[in-house]
């Protein structure tokens, strides 16, 4: 039903260059690549606002398109309030889009304006993760013997010991994990890449009790009390209402994964194979996520000190 549906899209924008047009027929062709629907999703959000601003200037064809039009863009997502990840997400967007076109149509005599425009500037500002305290806090609440109780301690275990992103917990089934060897598949990783990560032995005991007290036939390992799959929504409701009964502020999801990585490296984790856990094509992303301290330096060098060490 999608893709009918995206081809009349396609069919009911005529006309050479029309921007909406070959912005559908670009989305057609990311679905036809089997990237994730939360890509998918990132795109119609950023075309969107693209779009808006393209109507407000009066530009519907690709070839109307100006580095000067791009910059104003940006500078216009600066000046509603986006942050920096903000618009360089948007500039990531436009840029995919006009690559595509650019290697898709190969118009003659148009030379992509894109390539004239800069990318804008990512301050490399680590985010803070949820603190431990809170997470102990939010397992607290789950103190019942219910079957929600079990899978609510399981999943913020889980969360903080895999570091996996929201959408990949999600997806894991029952076959993804394994117990013995303490290591989960993610199957549905950014990007469509697959990793392995991996589960602590409290953690494990936690999913051993939960599985035992699951009844339904679904392979989901996380499910809902009517027994469906759990959505990335449901996900964070299950955050929102254990962190007002904990009288905490909610955590981001995202901020399990922040927690995740800075406390594995505090405890002497080497950068490359964090970087193989987050599923990180490279280190830059990675710093994002590293929220270190003085004190966490200062604790680093003592343990490393070339002269200590070398016992001078």
């Amino acid at each position: 039903m999608d893709a009918i549906r995206d081809v009349q899209t396609l069919n009911n924008n005529n006309g050479g260059q029309d921007l909406h047009k070959w912005m559908q027929a670009f989305i057609v062709d990311r679905k036809t690549s089997q990237v994730s629907r939360h890509t998918i999703a990132f795109y119609n959000v950023e075309f969107r606002r693209f779009l808006s601003f393209c109507e407000g200037v009066r530009v519907r064809e690709i070839e109307s398109i100006s580095a000067e039009m791009l910059r104003a863009y940006l500078l216009h997502l600066t000046e509603t309030g986006r942050n920096p990840g903000g618009v360089n997400a948007g500039y990531r967007a436009i840029k995919s889009f006009l690559l595509w076109y650019e290697n898709e149509v190969e118009p003659p005599g148009w030379k992509n304006p894109i390539r004239k425009v800069k990318t804008p500037r990512l301050d490399v500002k680590p985010l803070d993760p949820v603190e431990l305290g809170a997470v102990h806090k939010l397992i607290d609440t789950c103190g019942g013997d219910t079957l929600l109780d079990l899978r609510d301690k399981a999943l913020f275990m889980f969360l903080l010991d895999t570091g996996a992103r929201a959408f990949e917990v999600c997806a894991v089934d029952f076959d993804d994990v394994d117990l013995l060897q303490g290591t989960v598949i993610i199957r549905k990783g950014k990007g469509s890449k697959p990793r392995i990560v991996c589960l602590g032995k409290r953690t494990r005991k936690v999913l051993r009790q939960y599985g035992r007290a699951r009844s339904d036939n679904n392979r989901a390992l996380w499910v809902t009390n009517g027994g469906e799959r759990l959505t990335y929504w449901g996900l964070n409701q299950i955050v929102r209402r254990r962190a007002v009964k904990a009288g905490i502020d909610k955590p981001g999801l995202h901020d399990f994964r922040r927690a995740f990585a800075l406390n594995c490296l505090r405890a002497g984790m080497d950068v490359y194979s964090l970087q193989k856990l987050m599923g990180h094509s490279d280190l830059q992303v990675l710093r994002r996520y590293l929220a270190q301290t003085d004190e966490d330096l200062k604790a680093a060098f003592v343990s490393a000190s070339p002269v200590d060490n070398a016992g001078f």
